[in-house]
């Protein structure tokens, strides 16, 4: 697992939730949230993949193979939340392969559902035409065991996309067995809101998994706190041509309650068990709960 901060596991101050530079309440706070993602968009995807040397490719297959026995289940609703441009919701739907459960990402970022939206169009044209290929190899194979090479991804329901508040989600309770959440939790104005409402739309029985940054100790975050505070901030200024959006993210980490601050806010916010397991050095981590 390597080396973990042990002293950021207890304790940080307690905080209501993300706060911006200039953020003077929640509403404020959101709206500058909400600003950002909307300037970065356009060049989020490259700046991430190249910032993380694509580990979090892994970190989203990783987190979506953890709900397998959710996501191989026809009649299961899973809502990725927070989704960005949806990349944790592709690899939910990979995931479930032929399963087919309903799937929905949503987000309080037009931009950034935007391009969601682009990004799922282009995958099912490529799983169409990947489909037309295999239609005419056995039109001219004329061989039942071509039938096998035929992709999964043709008999996949693309995910569904909304956009939506989640401190004040449009979901009636108990509607959704798996409610997920990738690097987005964290910059949400209120934590504690926020869990309630994934408890209030979760079904008994339910899970959640938030996937989010941590900060590791040892060497390993000698190494990771020196590029993420000097690195990735000029970095992905350089690649968005944006100011102040990647200055944000290592002080929203700074900011966002220790493993074991979290899970006792998921225990309060009404979840029967919780429980937390880190990613590359506690770089990254899942927390999981689980509603009774």
């Amino acid at each position: 697992m390597g080396p973990v901060n042990t002293a950021e596991l207890e304790s940080k101050p307690t905080v209501a939730g993300a706060a911006p530079r200039g953020a003077t309440d929640k509403a404020s706070a959101a709206y500058a949230v909400r600003n950002m993602f909307t300037a970065i968009a356009p060049r989020y995807d490259l700046a991430n993949h190249l910032l993380s040397l694509n580990i979090d490719r892994l970190w989203w297959r990783r987190t979506a193979r953890a709900f397998t026995s959710i996501l191989t289940r026809p009649d299961a609703r899973i809502l990725d939340l927070c989704c960005g441009t949806g990349d944790m919701t592709f690899a939910l739907e990979k995931q479930a392969g032929q399963s087919k459960p309903l799937i929905l990402g949503a987000d309080f970022s037009h931009a950034m559902l935007e391009r969601a939206r682009k990004k799922s169009s282009q995958r099912q044209d490529r799983q169409r035409k990947d489909g037309e290929g295999h239609d005419l190899s056995r039109a001219i194979r004329g061989k039942e065991e071509d039938r096998a090479l035929a992709p999964e991804s043709q008999h996949r329901t693309a995910p569904a996309w909304i956009e939506a508040d989640a401190l004040n989600m449009p979901f009636p309770k108990g509607h959704f067995d798996l409610v997920t959440s990738a690097f987005g939790f964290r910059n949400l104005a209120d934590y504690d809101a926020g869990l309630r409402e994934i408890v209030r739309i979760l079904r008994p029985g339910g899970e959640c998994g938030i996937l989010d940054f941590g900060e590791p100790g040892g060497l390993v975050g000698k190494i990771y706190h020196l590029y993420f505070k000097r690195v990735l901030p000029a970095v992905g200024t350089m690649i968005s041509g944006v100011r102040g959006p990647y200055d944000y993210l290592p002080a929203s980490v700074e900011r966002f309650p220790a493993p074991q601050q979290m899970l006792d806010r998921m225990m309060r916010a009404g979840f029967a068990e919780a429980s937390w397991e880190p990613y590359t050095f506690g770089i990254a981590g899942l927390y999981r709960g689980k509603k009774i």
